[in-house]
């Protein structure tokens, strides 16, 4: 089976999500957002991360550089007790002690935001009106009910910690950001937030858009196909030639090694590269091609030649070698198929009931 080793497409991913050192890539720094509305090829890579979300107050700013953020679970509200319990309120003196009790928490929890340095609030839960208005008038843009996973991507990119109590808040735990800003696209005025120059690391998103969520979630699953590809080859860069010449190339030296082979396992090999010839025939069957015909035509070229890399002309370009056609495929995902397939095959013959007729079976 003919290989090739060579260097991975720069352009597969970028730098920042691929290590080369390692050969691997980070897939929790790709994330892929869908949005309904417009069209396919609006789709569109973003350097940064993409959060289906807005600023919790209309008139705070829509850009904040240099960002801060506290990313925090724990709600903007005063503890509740979590037990059952009844308060009396009776007079208006009353109301306002309360009322007073409840600004203080607000304000100690607004206070030790300032006092970590944060200028930008990301919170796992939601914050009432109040709390809202507080953060208003003291310049902290804020965004509510951002999901967990977000969350921990947000707390991977920028650097930042996921804080669960104010008082932990600490200018180390803060994530930072170079820019984050709202942004409105579609007819429907849709709101998003992105997070670009993430501190920590380069993390990327792709917006995926469609004209419906069929069309936007099927687009989600063949580029989830596509970055696992790419990760394959980072892995391991050799390739191997598709349209069934890899395995018409295979077949031969299975059928050369069986003809080496003087006991009864020669026949199980031939057995063998016969079902790998069944791939290229139905390549070439699905192309409006003679199947058995188109094989034995590129399999004797492969003879002549001792060149592996012909296959089946499936685009009827006029060559079959695939390399010149640019169809080829990751070696470790064809060791793969090959290798589970044998695995099967080998399964149900050990629990098959092979009887033979020289074999004799006591009552």
């Amino acid at each position: 089976m003919a290989l090739i080793e060579g260097p991975v497409p720069a352009m597969a991913f970028p730098c920042e999500v691929c290590d080369l050192q390692r050969k691997d890539v980070n897939f929790d720094l790709i994330k892929v957002e869908g949005k309904v509305g417009g069209k396919l090829e609006d789709t569109c890579l973003i350097q940064g991360i993409v959060v289906d979300k807005d600023f919790s107050h209309p008139q705070m700013p829509k850009s904040v550089k240099d960002a801060k953020m506290a990313i925090l679970t724990c709600p903007f509200e005063p503890p509740k007790p979590k037990t059952k319990h009844k308060l009396d309120i009776r007079s208006g003196e009353d109301y306002k002690k309360l009322y007073e009790h409840e600004q203080k928490y607000f304000r100690d929890q607004i206070k030790l935001i300032q006092d970590s340095g944060a200028n930008l609030v990301i919170c796992q839960w939601g914050f009432d009106d109040e709390a809202n208005h507080l953060l208003f008038q003291n310049k902290l843009p804020a965004v509510r009910w951002v999901g967990g996973v977000e969350l921990e991507l947000i707390a991977i990119a920028t650097g930042g910690r996921i804080v669960p109590r104010f008082e932990e808040l600490t200018a180390d735990k803060l994530g930072k950001a170079g820019l984050v800003r709202e942004v409105t696209f579609g007819t429907m005025k849709e709101q998003m937030l992105i997070i670009e120059e993430c501190g920590s690391s380069k993390a990327v998103t792709v917006l995926v858009r469609g004209g419906n969520q069929m069309v936007v979630d099927e687009a989600k699953r063949c580029l989830h196909d596509a970055n696992c590809c790419v990760r394959n080859l980072i892995r391991d860069p050799r390739v191997v030639p598709g349209g069934g010449a890899s395995e018409m190339a295979a077949s031969l030296a299975v059928l050369s090694a069986a003809d080496k082979e003087q006991t009864m396992d020669q026949y199980s090999m031939k057995a063998f590269a016969s079902a790998l010839d069944v791939v290229p025939m139905a390549l070439a069957e699905n192309s409006g091609l003679q199947g058995i015909a188109e094989m034995a035509k590129v399999k004797a070229v492969q003879e002549n030649t001792g060149n592996a890399w012909h296959g089946v002309d499936c685009m009827q370009t006029g060559t079959t070698d695939m390399w010149e056609q640019n169809v080829y495929e990751a070696c470790a995902s064809k060791s793969s198929q090959l290798r589970l397939a044998t695995q099967v095959v080998k399964m149900i013959l050990k629990i098959d009931d092979v009887i033979t007729s020289g074999d004799v079976i006591d009552e």
